[in-house]
């Protein structure tokens, strides 16, 4: 099989060549905005997540909680003392 080098067989593989990169340039561009996309959003929501934290902890400054649990898990009985004379 012989082949002959032409002039528009040229062009066109140089045109294809370049659209190939035109095409993968256009695509990591598209992949990079929806990167900065995703971590703009991360950084808003975990921006919004402190703000919501630092307003719960103005909000309960200087309130006391009682709790009526043992935070250890076992169970206390109340002890009576008797007085010793």
């Amino acid at each position: 099989m012989l082949v002959e080098a032409s002039i528009p067989g040229l062009f066109r593989t140089i045109i294809i060549v370049v659209g190939v990169f035109v095409l993968l340039r256009f695509l990591g561009q598209l992949m990079n905005a929806k990167r900065n996309m995703d971590t703009e959003r991360r950084m808003k929501e975990d921006k919004r997540r402190a703000e919501k934290e630092k307003d719960e902890i103005k909000r309960n400054l200087g309130k006391t909680d009682i709790l009526n649990e043992n935070r250890s898990g076992q169970n206390v009985e109340d002890v009576d003392f008797d007085e010793v004379d």
